[in-house]
């Protein structure tokens, strides 16, 4: 089409979730390969509506696990924020490509589309902007010294080290930067992975042991590099601090407040699995080989010390050679997590410059924190190996559940039966959505309103599709009253005079019995709806 252009957007067909996906693109008017075709010159309005149809390809084609299974939140049009960023930069990186290709009339109608889509960018950026407060008491000395040293090896940076409160040491902007604008380029050569420890003498005894992943190789390394006054990264080990406070350093009062909750069965079970993998290996390497491995620093303490290390600053990268590994990244490690990241892709190594790159998806204000993205994880994982709860209403606190739906499997076929797992969350969005709805799972609901749908419309069935409705939410409000009960009041801890892991633990189960009391309501306001239904019902027979 010489007068116009073409867009092709492709669910892959390696996704996890590709016939779920499929589903939903079928059911939106298109298909798992949809080429979108327009004019060589488009009005305001014609630009918006192409837009807004590449959108919903594209929101649909990045869904994770839990944006698929609660569905699109009510009033907002879209499934989450990080979707939202996902999308809009999938399609960016089409039209740029797009542009690359096309004659002079066909860029023309592409960069006014890449200008709408830009637009549209800031525009969610301005909405997430969270304003931070820097500590300027704090000079961040040793971490300057790390910056200089990294730049004397090649690395770049328009971020400066400073300390943010109630946030710990972060990486804030220096300049103005937009959608694109590589925030931080760090090269390989500084990297730390597990490249390093083949190179050392423990390797040849590590690699004898059955079951020794890199990982673990790599957190053994850095546990006597650390104390190695010669080392390259000397540096890099001196910023680090003496405790990381994450949930594997909680105290036994703070393990007592959880008490519970679903993050006091997390953080037990990590800590027995770093027990037992401790336990395998020393003292019986320490014994067997002294002088790799010096008991006095191969202790318990250390053991966690370093594996809080890889746990809360380690990040997957893939090399130039297709291998991915888990590795730290020296400065890179002062980047914050944020459930509005700037930065989303940063795990591959750029084969031409033989460097790490961390590219924008949002813009990033000067004197602003430029955060990236961890993962989609809950506030329980993130204070389990991080040791901290994201600020905002995180999507990904979501409660697993086990519930029977064999009534309304007998009906029709149920999403619910291609899920494995099931979770609600609590009314952590929009406050028009209908009360009813607040915290329950998309697939039921898509599964009852689909029964409704496929059965003749007579009172006896309405009534019938009623009194599951009821006895749903009733199974869902039995099972969270008993775990309300079982969550304490959090108003009895003494928060200012409170160590940090009790005060940690006190957030976690404070926020825990929101999610919880959200859902109770909605369950409590669904039930009533359905007894105010049905009483009239009977009073029409």
């Amino acid at each position: 089409m010489r007068e116009g252009y073409s867009i092709l957007l492709k669910l892959s067909d390696v996704d996890p979730f590709f016939d779920k996906k499929k589903i939903l693109l079928n059911d939106m008017g298109f298909d798992v390969k949809e080429i979108v075709h327009n004019k060589s010159s488009l009005d305001r309005d014609s630009l918006s509506t192409t837009l807004n149809q590449m959108l919903q390809i594209a929101r649909i084609i990045h869904l994770d696990e839990v944006e698929l299974y609660f569905g699109q939140t009510g009033g907002l049009g879209f499934y989450s924020p990080r979707n939202e960023m996902e999308a809009q930069n999938f399609i960016l990186s089409l039209i740029k490509s797009a542009l690359s290709h096309h004659v002079r009339m066909q860029t023309h109608a592409l960069q006014d589309l890449q200008d709408a889509l830009i637009n549209r960018i800031h525009e969610l950026g301005t909405e997430v902007k969270v304003e931070n407060k820097i500590d300027i008491n704090y000079q961040c000395d040793k971490e300057k010294c790390l910056v200089q040293w990294a730049q004397n090896s090649g690395a770049k940076t328009r971020l400066q080290i400073a300390y943010v409160e109630g946030a710990g040491r972060g990486a804030i902007a220096m300049e103005d930067m937009e959608v694109g604008d590589i925030a931080m380029e760090i090269p390989a050569s500084i990297i730390i992975s597990e490249d390093l420890v083949y190179k050392s003498d423990m390797y040849q005894v590590l690699e004898k042991i059955d079951g020794m992943s890199s990982e673990t190789m790599s957190l053994l390394w850095s546990m006597k590099e650390r104390h190695n006054c010669n080392s390259q990264f000397k540096m890099y080990f001196d910023t680090l601090p003496e405790n990381f406070n994450t949930g594997l350093s909680f105290g036994v009062e703070a393990i007592m407040a959880l008490d519970g909750t679903l993050l006091f069965e997390e953080i037990m079970q990590a800590k027995e699995h770093l027990r037992v993998q401790y336990d395998e290996l020393f003292p019986a390497l320490s014994k067997g080989h002294p002088d790799i491995f010096p008991p006095e620093l191969y202790t318990w303490e250390q053991f966690l010390w370093a594996c809080e290390l890889w746990y809360s600053n380690s990040m997957k990268i893939m090399f130039a050679d297709g291998n991915l590994k888990t590795c730290l990244i020296p400065v890179a490690g002062f980047l914050n997590h944020s459930l509005h990241p700037h930065i989303v892709h940063y795990g591959k190594i750029d084969s031409t410059t033989n460097s790490l790159k961390f590219r924008l998806s949002r813009p990033c204000s000067v004197g602003e924190q430029c955060c990236l993205s961890y993962g989609n994880f809950s506030g329980s994982h993130l204070i389990t190996f991080y040791g901290f709860l994201p600020q905002g209403d995180n999507p990904y606190d979501v409660i697993p559940l086990d519930f029977e739906v064999d009534q309304v499997d007998t009906m029709v076929e149920c999403p619910l039966s291609n899920w494995t797992t099931h979770m609600v969350r609590g009314t952590w969005l929009s406050e028009n959505q209908n009360i009813f709805y607040y915290g329950l799972p998309s697939p039921l609901l898509d599964c009852l309103r689909s029964a409704r749908s496929q059965m003749p419309f007579t009172k006896t069935l309405i009534k019938a599709n009623m009194e599951v409705d009821k006895e749903v939410l009733e199974d869902l409000q039995s099972t969270f009253n008993a775990m309300m009960e079982n969550l304490s009041d959090v108003d009895s801890v003494d928060r200012e005079s409170s160590s940090w892991d009790v005060k940690l633990a006190s957030q976690f189960k404070e926020m825990q019995r929101r999610i919880v009391s959200s859902i109770l309501t909605s369950c409590s306001t669904g039930i009533k709806l359905v007894e105010h239904e049905l009483s009239k019902c009977k009073a029409e027979e």
